[in-house]
């Protein structure tokens, strides 16, 4: 049986330095605050994957274009990934009132069934 295999791009502090015109030691202070997270190698050298690099394109647009600072750009992050784990709750959310709505139509009616079934795949309507 073969495994599956995710092949991820990874680009080295000095390429990603010189892409972006900042130096690494600008880099490694984003790391320290927790603003990024790059993957280490097995040498421990960062690697940083397309999404870090996302997140450091933003970073750059906030400080370098919006004059934002580091603590503001803390700020942003965090409540960015706030309204990105809302936003897949009104997902699910949604996915249930779907749901409901395909039994509803079906005459399926799960208010008197035996076990309650809470989680699980969902048929979605699209």
């Amino acid at each position: 049986m073969r495994r599956k295999t995710t092949t991820r791009k990874f680009v080295m502090i000095s390429a990603v330095s010189e892409r972006f015109d900042i130096h690494p030691q600008t880099l490694r202070m984003y790391e320290r605050e927790g603003l990024i997270t790059p993957q280490r190698s097995a040498g421990n050298t960062r690697l940083y994957d397309a999404e870090a690099l996302a997140r450091l394109e933003l970073i750059l647009t906030l400080t370098r274009d919006l004059g934002v600072n580091l603590a503001g750009v803390e700020v942003v992050l965090n409540m960015r990934e706030q309204m990105e784990g809302l936003q897949q709750e009104v997902d699910r959310l949604l996915d249930v009132v779907k749901q409901q709505m395909i039994d509803r139509k079906a005459g399926v009616d799960r208010s008197r069934a035996l076990v309650r079934i809470t989680g699980g795949p969902l048929t979605r309507i699209r």
